[in-house]
C-alpha cells in the first residue's frame, strides 16, 4: 500500500455493471480533479487468443482445465510487480488486449492480440485497475496487499453466465458451444481464484436480478440495471453514513449490519456517494484498514 501513490482496484467478472462502474469512477476522478493512470486486467493475460486455444487443446489432452480465471493463463507476478512499482514510484506500463474487430482495427491488428506495452502517463495521482484479479492471493503472489482501496463488483453467478453467453456470442462472435465449454472449463478456477477475492474487499457491489434467471442458458437478453437490486457490503470501513445514504438513494434499505440494498438504477450514484470520500481519505494519506 502507498499513501503517496495510492492504488484502487475494482475486481470482478462481467455482468455486474462494469460500464456503470467505469463511468462512475471517471466522474469521481473528474470531480476531484484527479489524474488517474489506468490498467486493464486483460493486459496480464499470458496468451493471445490463438495461443490460448492451443493451450486449451493441450490441457484437454492431458485431462486438465485452463481458463482466463486461473494462474496458468495470467501473469500474477507481473501484475503484482506493476502494483509494487506504481506504489513506490508512480510509474509503470500497460497494454490492451483487443477483444473485438472494432477494438483491433485502429491498431491494425487482429482480435485476440495485445497492443505493445506503453508507459503509464507521467505525474498521475493514483492508479485505477479494473479486471479479474485485483484482489488475487496465491501461494506465490499477494496482489491484494498492495491495493489501498479494493472494490468488488460481482453479479450472482446466473447473471454472470447470461452476460457471458450473450456478450461472447454477439459481440465477440464465439459459438454457443464454445462459450458453454468455457463456462464448464472455468469453474474450478472461478471457485479457487475469483470468488475468494470478495472476502478481501473493502466494499462489494453485488448485482441481483429481480427477473427470472433460473435457466441462464436459455436467456435471450441481459437483465437491465432497473431490473436488478444491488447489495452493497462494507468490510472494515468506519464512518459510513448510512442515514445519509438511505436519504440520498431512494428505495434503499439496510438488510444486515454493514449491508445496504439499493435499486440497480442507483448504482452509479451510490458509487459516487460512497467512493468519493474514501478516495479523499487516501489522498490525505489515511490508509484504509
Amino acid at each position: 500500500m502507498s499513501a503517496k501513490h495510492p492504488i484502487i482496484a475494482v475486481t470482478g467478472s462481467s455482468g455486474a455493471g462494469t460500464t456503470t462502474t467505469s463511468l462512475a469512477f471517471r466522474k469521481i476522478f473528474q470531480q476531484l480533479n484527479l489524474s488517474a493512470a489506468r490498467i486493464d486486467g486483460d493486459a496480464y493475460h499470458r496468451y493471445t487468443r490463438p495461443e490460448m486455444d492451443a493451450e486449451i487443446r493441450k490441457a484437454r489432452e492431458q485431462g486438465r482445465h485452463i481458463s482466463y480465471f486461473g494462474p496458468e493463463a495470467n501473469d500474477f507476478a507481473l501484475l503484482e510487480n506493476s502494483f509494487i512499482e506504481y506504489g513506490k514510484t508512480g510509474n509503470g506500463r500497460t497494454r490492451k488486449y483487443l477483444h473485438t474487430y472494432d477494438e483491433a482495427v485502429p491498431y491494425n491488428q487482429t482480435p485476440g492480440t495485445f497492443t505493445p506495452w506503453q508507459p503509464l502517463p507521467e505525474t498521475t495521482d493514483l492508479l485505477f485497475y479494473e479486471g479479474l484479479h485485483g484482489g488475487i492471493v496465491t501461494a506465490k503472489h499477494n496482489v491484494a496487499q498492495h491495493v489501498d482501496l479494493l472494490v468488488g463488483v460481482v453479479p450472482i453467478v446466473n447473471l454472470e453466465w447470461i452476460q457471458k453467453l450473450i456478450r461472447d456470442t454477439v459481440e465477440r462472435e464465439h459459438s454457443r458451444e464454445a462459450v458453454l465449454d468455457s463456462v464448464v472449463r472455468s469453474m474450478d478456477d472461478y471457485i479457487n481464484y475469483i470468488t475468494p477475492q470478495f472476502s478481501r474487499t473493502h466494499i462489494n457491489f453485488q448485482r441481483v436480478p429481480t427477473v427470472d434467471t433460473s435457466d441462464p442458458f436459455s436467456a435471450k437478453s441481459i437483465p437491465t440495471m432497473d431490473e436488478s437490486l444491488v447489495v452493497i457490503h462494507f468490510r472494515g470501513l468506519t464512518g459510513i453514513d448510512f442515514p445519509y445514504l438511505l436519504v440520498m438513494l431512494q428505495g434503499s434499505f439496510i438488510s444486515q449490519t454493514n449491508t445496504l440494498v439499493i435499486p440497480g438504477g442507483k448504482l452509479g450514484l451510490a458509487m459516487e456517494l460512497i467512493i468519493t470520500p474514501l478516495i479523499q481519505q487516501l489522498l490525505e494519506g489515511r490508509i484504509l484498514e
